[in-house]
């Protein structure tokens, strides 16, 4: 499941984040803009500024390629019951650098390869970490 970087850390430019509830991907972060918007417990939209500094990218491009998010499909949202899928929370992660782009959108119920459905999971889990760290600051 692991291979090269396609790209160096100092190339990403940006990283676009978005999670949802189906195709409603309501909660989302720019890295270009440091614009993060999510839903509260009290179901009201929030915006915040979040600062990604050049460390931030260097460990997330790093943990990118430990993880072998660039052997990753594009779509992992095959989960085998459509309504489920419409009903299960969604993650989108997007890298872009200075000449190519690498998505990623993930159904939490993803019924694929298990070990890759956990090794996305866990590059989900991190790229969160690193927001809610960054906005912590």
């Amino acid at each position: 499941m692991i291979k090269n970087a396609p790209y160096r850390s100092y190339e990403l430019e940006s990283i676009v984040f978005k999670y949802g509830i189906g195709d409603d991907l309501i909660n989302e972060f720019d890295s270009r803009t440091g614009v993060f918007k999510y839903m509260n417990t009290q179901d009201s939209l929030v915006s915040s500024k979040v600062h990604l500094n050049k460390d931030d990218f260097i460990y997330i491009h790093h943990k990118a390629a430990s993880l072998g998010f660039w052997n990753f499909p594009d779509d992992m949202t095959q989960t085998g019951d459509p309504a489920d899928a419409q009903e299960s929370v969604h993650y989108y992660v997007e890298f872009n650098y200075k000449e190519k782009s690498k998505s990623l959108l993930l159904d939490v119920n993803y019924n694929g390869n298990p070990k890759l459905h956990d090794a996305a999971k866990t590059f989900i889990e991190e790229v969160q970490r690193l927001i809610n760290d960054a906005q912590d600051r």
